[in-house]
């Protein structure tokens, strides 16, 4: 079933092209703990269209990769009626080359358990609703997002 917030179902309508992926590799599915930072900051992140969306920066996960180690920021972002989600967002080496020149995202469950290890698998890595159409404004991934890294998983750029 496709989602009814699909830019594809959306007017003004966007012609579907197949979307493109890197080939899955396994060496991209990655395990780190959530490390909460004990004074959250406010942050403002801007979006596409030029809005503010305000949240905090809620904590970071440690990713070990290529013999170094990298920081990918989880946001706690407001959302309607009072509602929150956390957000994770990057750019990386390939960002504007072979993904979407804004960046892209990864689904992030939040679990209580402190001492849970979530699994991160950039082969789902995914451009936002805005990659396709301007009618949507996404999150723009921040400076301090960026992953120094050639992230050759998940879901590069799509062209109509």
């Amino acid at each position: 079933m496709v989602n009814p917030q699909s830019p594809f179902k959306r007017e003004p309508a966007v012609a579907f092209s197949a979307l493109k992926y890197f080939p899955p590799d396994p060496a991209w599915v990655l395990q780190s703990r959530l490390q909460v930072y004990p004074d959250l900051q406010p942050v403002t992140i801007l979006d596409t269209k030029g809005r503010k969306r305000e949240g905090v920066i809620y904590g970071f996960l440690t990713l070990a990769k290529e013999g170094r180690t990298f920081t990918l920021r989880v946001y706690r972002m407001a959302a309607i009626a009072g509602a929150v989600y956390y957000g994770v967002w990057f750019t990386d080496r390939t960002t504007g080359d072979t993904t979407y020149e804004v960046g892209r995202y990864l689904d992030f469950e939040k679990v209580d358990d402190p001492a849970h290890i979530y699994t991160l698998d950039f082969n789902l890595a995914y451009n936002p609703y805005c990659a396709y159409t301007h009618a949507y404004g996404c999150a723009i991934p921040r400076k301090e997002d960026h992953l120094d890294l050639v992230i050759a998983a998940g879901e590069r750029k799509w062209h109509p």
